[in-house]
């Protein structure tokens, strides 16, 4: 199984990288993780254009065949068990690889929204892209733990 996170730009926080580490790390027992960083668009440029550029270079790090949450204000939220019920059905669905998206600070465009398989929503608050990605792993840690019956949830 292949957890691959498609995200606009990099991460300058030592702490978020050494997070990210760790819970990499921590599902690693579970599956592969990478995480795919694409350049956000410069702030400087019309929002559309952003998005359309953004929106190319994330939909060339998705094969034709994968799974694809969109993490998305506007979409459905999900308890930590009912997550880890669905991220074991979509990886069972998907071939084994489940590709989640996180946009950059101007949002998602419409092509890799229309290219999501699902929208999630992990909460009606906002967290920067960088602590986005944090959040979801440690999500993805833990629905395996919850799926393999373990203590970590409590």
């Amino acid at each position: 199984m292949k957890l691959i996170i498609v995200c606009a730009g990099k991460i300058r926080e030592k702490w978020i990288k050494d997070g990210l580490d760790e819970y990499t790390k921590r599902i690693s027992r579970f599956c592969s993780t990478e995480i795919r960083e694409v350049p956000d668009a410069p702030d400087t440029i019309p929002v559309e254009q952003a998005l359309e550029r953004e929106g190319s270079a994330m939909m060339a790090q998705i094969k034709p065949s994968s799974v694809v949450w969109l993490m998305d204000l506007a979409g459905e939220p999900m308890t930590s068990e009912v997550f880890s019920t669905e991220l074991i059905r979509a990886f069972e669905k998907g071939g084994a690889e489940l590709v989640f998206v996180i946009g950059g600070s101007n949002g998602i465009s419409p092509e890799v929204v229309a290219r999501a398989d699902r929208r999630i929503n992990f909460s009606k608050m906002t967290f920067t892209h960088a602590m986005a990605r944090v959040i979801l792993l440690e999500q993805c840690y833990r629905a395996f733990k919850i799926a393999g019956g373990e203590r970590y949830h409590k």
